[in-house]
């Protein structure tokens, strides 16, 4: 990879937009595959809904209870409190919905749709935002940091030994050993971690490796590899199943990020 494409891949820019700035990759397409759109927020005036998309997604739709024939918000979704001069109405910036103060009052880091500062989200939302902070502040670094594996592609018998780690801007998995292999996160369809056995007295399975299924693009079929723990250095080992560990969490945001 060239200096200049890397270059262009990491660039960034600050944005703003309703519900706050926002550092976001200069080209949409090298966008974090981890990362969530800002939803549309539900109608708080008329000119809103006068302005939506036709086939845009639509939060206030099945929430006639809480909006007028208008489409303009009237009550908390949560509490169902009247908005008034004194009850005011506040957007949940994860999940776009209307709430009074009381209800929406939490700032919260919002790292997945690139928000610099923490921003007010539901009560909901905030629990979900609060844990996948743990992702990016502890799981994401053991995943740039990489681990050494032993590697099998396909149906090879022969493993080779290889550092892997996550790219900087999150979109690719580097291996590197003898040879060196790039496979685009988005295209992993299958992760798996291969477990053996259960300690004495009980407690978790023991960690050994993973199996991932990806896609190649401008190949047909599914390609595979597996990842297996070097078990003879314990420091390494450690490394390695802390590296699996935040793999698979990625992987579950990953799929979220697809669902949404």
């Amino acid at each position: 990879m060239s200096s200049e494409v890397s270059a262009r891949r990491d660039a960034k820019k600050l944005v703003r937009s309703p519900s706050g700035l926002r550092m976001v990759p200069e080209h949409r397409a090298f966008g974090s595959p981890f990362g969530l759109e800002e939803p549309q927020w539900v109608p708080d005036k008329e000119a809103d809904q006068a302005s939506e998309v036709p086939g845009q997604y639509h939060l206030a739709m099945g929430l006639q209870a809480c909006c007028d024939p208008l489409g303009k918000c009237r009550r908390c979704m949560q509490c169902d409190a009247k908005f008034d001069f004194l009850t005011r109405k506040h957007h949940c910036r994860r999940c776009g919905k209307c709430f009074c103060d009381r209800c929406c009052s939490q700032k919260v880091p919002l790292r997945r749709m690139c928000f610099v500062d923490p921003v007010r989200q539901c009560a909901e939302c905030a629990l979900v935002s609060l844990k996948e902070a743990e992702f990016y502040d502890k799981q994401l670094k053991v995943l740039l940091s990489g681990a050494t594996f032993l590697v099998t592609f396909g149906n090879s018998e022969k493993p080779e030994t290889m550092t892997c780690r996550l790219s900087n801007n999150q979109r690719y998995l580097f291996l590197d050993g003898d040879s060196h292999y790039e496979i685009e996160i988005v295209h992993i369809s299958t992760v798996q971690i291969l477990t053996e056995g259960f300690p004495p007295g009980g407690g978790n399975a023991r960690a050994t490796g993973m199996f991932l299924q990806y896609t190649v693009p401008g190949t047909e079929g599914v390609t595979q590899l597996k990842l297996t723990v070097v078990e003879d250095v314990t420091v390494g080992r450690r490394q390695a199943v802390a590296w699996l560990v935040a793999m698979h969490k990625a992987a579950k945001l990953l799929y979220e990020s697809r669902d949404q």
